[in-house]
């Protein structure tokens, strides 16, 4: 059998992928590192569908829960820890089987990663603070003077990444567009590793996410983002907008039936993954698809192979 540098296996929420990846794992001695920006928060094992305790003891798993939700994870943070976590797995002989649904890791994995300096604390809660009070369309007005490009790119309604671009500008006075010129070096080939995009058939993928949700709901999803909104953390922060956390935020202050947050959370889910689908189309088009059900045989034979 020939072990690859490293197994990635990416897709659409709710179309299997943890699974995948612990089967396999547990098939070739591999170690299971997440690639999902949410399931990095340690205060969203449930909202997020994370391994469970169990399944993390059974085969070695990094990268899950390690994140405060008060922390603001970025994709070089990311790249930092996945680093480390693929050459310590590399040390212990087994294959790093990086598994989620966030395509960035993967671009970034893979492709590499602009070299944007950290944002000043100073700047990033001025912006933030104009995003509040002056809302988003005025804000992508004043990219448009400042970083027309970027501007053109984003939704005048897309909050974090017109803050994100704003920010960028404010804090180095160059746009996005340039420093994507001068990226970092990726950390894996490509081409010595195994990759794949599990795609499921639409119609099961959505019933599974509305599924899912009902078991996360009977599981404590509620009780968890219930202590998260208790912490008073900044709403605009990546664990504050966690598929679910919103609607689930809503209905514990009482402007929403449980029922009707539910509906909200599931439609948003589903509309997420139908985006997976459409960027990984895009960004990443040479990851073969697979169906869900030929996926284990389909890493199997690339091993073989």
């Amino acid at each position: 059998m020939r072990l690859p540098d490293a197994i990635l296996i990416a897709g659409p929420t709710a179309s299997g992928k943890s699974a995948l990846a612990l089967t396999l794992a547990q098939r070739i001695g591999g170690c299971v590192i997440n690639a999902d920006a949410m399931q990095v928060y340690r205060d969203l094992r449930i909202i997020t569908a994370r391994p469970s305790p169990a399944e993390e003891a059974g085969v070695p798993h990094r990268l899950y829960g390690h994140v405060d939700a008060a922390l603001n994870y970025s994709v070089g943070h990311y790249l930092r820890d996945a680093s480390a976590a693929i050459e310590e797995a590399q040390r212990l002989q087994r294959v790093p089987i990086l598994v989620g649904g966030t395509g960035l890791y993967f671009k970034a994995l893979t492709r590499g990663l602009a070299a944007v300096p950290p944002i000043p604390d100073a700047v990033r809660e001025r912006v933030r603070e104009m995003l509040a009070t002056r809302g988003p369309e005025a804000l992508h007005a004043e990219l448009g003077q400042r970083d027309p490009a970027a501007a053109a790119r984003l939704n005048p309604r897309d909050r974090m990444r017109i803050a994100r671009a704003l920010e960028v500008i404010e804090s180095t006075g160059r746009s996005l567009a340039d420093w994507h010129q001068e990226g970092a070096a990726p950390i894996l080939d490509p081409c010595r590793a195994i990759k794949l995009f599990l795609a499921p058939q639409r119609s099961t993928l959505y019933a599974r996410i509305d599924a899912r949700f009902a078991q996360m709901l009977a599981a404590g999803a509620l009780d968890e983002v219930r202590r998260l909104a208790d912490r008073g953390l900044d709403p605009l922060l990546p664990a504050m907008k966690a598929h679910g956390v919103p609607w689930m935020i809503r209905h514990l202050r009482g402007e929403m039936t449980l029922a009707e947050a539910a509906t909200q959370a599931k439609a948003d889910t589903r509309h997420y993954a139908k985006r997976q689908f459409t960027w990984f189309r895009h960004q990443l088009s040479d990851w073969p698809q697979v169906a869900p059900e030929a996926a284990a045989e389909f890493v199997l034979q690339a091993l073989a192979g």
